[in-house]
């Protein structure tokens, strides 16, 4: 594992602190976590892009004409 030293403004160490003992983790813990989650989510936003990039636009255009053309429901009007 790797050592790494960060240099952050003082009130998001304190928010840092506060919600890692809130929560009952360590900072290096809410950390970690924190930045897990943001290279998920960036991974995640490039496999969609690769998919959006090699998708079968007439395929698609050939399910969506399954759908009826229908008045939606009552409950599902937008106002």
């Amino acid at each position: 594992m790797a050592t790494m030293s960060l240099r952050i403004p003082e009130s998001l160490h304190r928010g840092i602190k506060d919600l890692a003992t809130k929560d009952g983790y360590s900072m290096n813990q809410f950390i970690i976590s924190a930045a897990a989650e943001k290279l998920a989510s960036l991974a995640t936003v490039d496999y969609l892009k690769e998919r959006a990039a090699k998708a079968d636009l007439a395929e698609f255009d050939r399910i969506l004409e399954l759908i009826p053309d229908v008045e939606p429901d009552e409950g599902d009007r937008l106002s």
